[in-house]
């Protein structure tokens, strides 16, 4: 494609030396051309876009919609990033650090009402958010919240957010299942793979339905690009029972509520995204290519550390048709005493001190394949430092290598932080929160949490709802600083004690006050400590100070008595 000629203006100079000096005027203008050529291309101002250099000439691209460009290489993405997660150990590792730090042992809800809003006092708010609490762990605590009855809410939690990275979506289906037994709640929890949801046979990736939606990857959109339905094979594609494939067609949003019956939980990078992309996407081919030269790196160590030996020959003999006299010899004695005769391949063996004679034109080659490679290990950090930036992880907490200083093994912490914090709130308000919803719903429905209002007014419903979901917490690499630094937020208003507690050990502030309260009370009594409200003796002296070992005097005053 031939590009077009820019249009140069001369100017008022240009004109004046062309009079005087014709050829000065055309080297000026001819100059003036070229420049114009080579910082626009002739057609706008990104050197990025040329398609006339060389190093850009070979680089094709496409101008696709979202679903267009990942919809037909979706099913390989999955299934490349499955075997990655089972047989590559960078693959496997990135994906079980992201979850063991956004999920861990699980995200616990923290009821939080509003109090203003609901005009509760405060015993009422605490009394009746830690009923709710109770209510909610009734339900979540045991494997009856899932449907297959084999996990309980926190692994839920881990299993749906694992499966959303290595396959790029799940679903969680809504689902109610009156079971008879100590759960009163009939709410359930259907997670459904990836692979589940796509569209029938007869339609392509991306089809128009006769009821004027569109389908994509599964999903039925209406006219605005809402879900509207999901479309479920009965089995999974891969399933070795599977023979007759058949779809489901189930809503996404109930009827008569309009509550979400279908929770898509996926992670959004392109308007009108339909599906989610695997988070190993990017990096498949890298990770893949890093696995096969580790492979051959390690082979070629082993078979350096066997010392492996080759005997050349003139006329390419192998050693099992060399017959010397040794080999004869041992022969006839192995046939007089009724053994097997030696084989060659004995007479070769290398052994400690050995001495042992080549024939006529045999030579001795050793393997030296020069292993371990020194290399290897600067080679495939390198790799390492572009997966980690793509995956938004610092490689040294993909590999659990911390080899520099405190400085930058603390920033490549805070940095994955960030990354897992992020996950984290997308998992509870994406996941946890609606069926924290449901289950208080379900609860105030059967009469077992008492909410005013709860099904009267959508606003009173959600300050009846209010909750905080908090996990794991970060860990800690110099805990005296760390506690300093809370320490001062604290002082400066900056952090209340609950952040700094879920922050420091992912618990609640409240439960371990009233514990600390408890222990007070205790050393009191026990005469371990002394109770500030406690009024001074007479003559204004200050309380005495404690017995340290009243309590142990005791016990050896009551086995004396005894």
């Amino acid at each position: 494609m031939s590009l077009p000629i820019p249009k140069v203006a001369p100017t008022f100079l240009d004109r004046a030396i062309s009079y005087f000096d014709p050829v000065r005027g055309a080297q000026r203008q001819h100059a003036r051309m070229v420049i114009a050529l080579t910082s626009t291309g002739g057609r706008g101002g990104y050197i990025g876009a040329r398609r006339d250099r060389r190093a850009t000439s070979e680089w094709a691209t496409t101008g696709g919609s979202a679903d267009a460009d990942l919809l037909p290489d979706l099913p390989a993405l999955r299934d490349r990033t499955r075997d990655l997660e089972r047989n590559n150990p960078i693959g496997s590792g990135a994906i079980a650090t992201v979850v063991s730090n956004v999920v861990g042992t699980g995200l616990i809800p923290q009821a939080q009402v509003d109090r203003e809003l609901l005009r509760l006092t405060d015993d009422a708010a605490d009394a009746w958010q830690r009923a709710a609490e109770r209510e909610w762990w009734l339900w979540a605590g045991t494997p009856e919240c899932d449907i297959t009855r084999t996990q309980d809410f926190c692994a839920l939690q881990d299993l749906a957010f694992r499966s959303t990275l290595a396959n790029g979506d799940v679903f969680a289906i809504r689902k109610y299942r009156e079971r008879p037994g100590l759960n009163p709640y009939g709410l359930k929890v259907q997670l459904l793979e990836a692979d589940r949801v796509s569209n029938p046979t007869k339609y392509r990736e991306q089809a128009k339905l006769d009821n004027g939606n569109t389908l994509a990857g599964g999903v039925e959109l209406d006219t605005e690009g809402a879900p509207e339905a999901y479309h479920v094979l009965r089995q999974h594609p891969g399933d070795l029972t599977a023979t007759v494939r058949e779809w489901d067609r189930i809503l996404a949003f109930s009827p008569d509520t309009g509550e979400r019956l279908v929770h898509h939980l996926f992670h959004r990078k392109r308007v009108e995204q339909t599906r989610g992309i695997p988070y190993l996407a990017s990096v498949i081919e890298p990770l893949k290519q890093l696995s096969r030269y580790s492979e051959a790196e390690l082979m070629a160590a082993v078979v350096s550390a066997m010392f492996t030996v080759f005997i050349k020959t003139e006329k390419a003999e192998g050693i099992d048709t060399i017959q010397s006299p040794e080999i004869s010899t041992s022969a006839e004695m192995a046939a007089l005493n009724g053994l097997a005769p030696p084989s060659s391949r004995d007479a070769f063996k290398l052994a400690p001190g050995a001495m042992l004679d080549l024939l006529q034109g045999e030579d001795v080659e050793f393997a030296n394949p020069t292993r371990p490679n020194a290399q290897f290990d600067p080679f495939t950090v390198a790799i390492w430092k572009q997966i980690g930036a793509a995956l938004e992880v610092p490689y040294e907490i993909i590999l659990k290598f911390f080899g520099q200083s405190y400085s930058a093994s603390r920033a490549a912490f805070v940095l994955a932080w960030k990354f897992f914090q992020g996950r984290r709130d997308w998992l509870a308000w994406g996941f946890c929160q609606p069926f924290w919803n449901a289950v208080i719903t379900e609860a105030v429905a059967r009469g077992r949490l008492s909410a005013p209002g709860f099904f009267s007014d959508p606003l009173i419903r959600a300050a009846w709802c209010g909750a905080q979901w908090t996990g794991p917490p970060a860990g800690q690499i110099d805990p005296e600083s760390e506690a300093n630094a809370a320490e001062k937020w604290i002082e400066l208003e900056v952090k209340t004690r609950q952040e700094v507690t879920a922050e420091i050990t992912g618990g609640d502030w409240e439960t371990k006050h009233r514990q600390r309260a408890r222990e007070e009370k205790m050393r009191v009594a026990d005469g371990l400590s002394v109770d500030p409200n406690a009024a001074p003796a007479q003559g204004g002296d200050p309380p005495p100070a404690p017995k340290r070992d009243s309590r142990a005097s005791r016990e050896r005053k009551q086995e004396i008595s005894a």
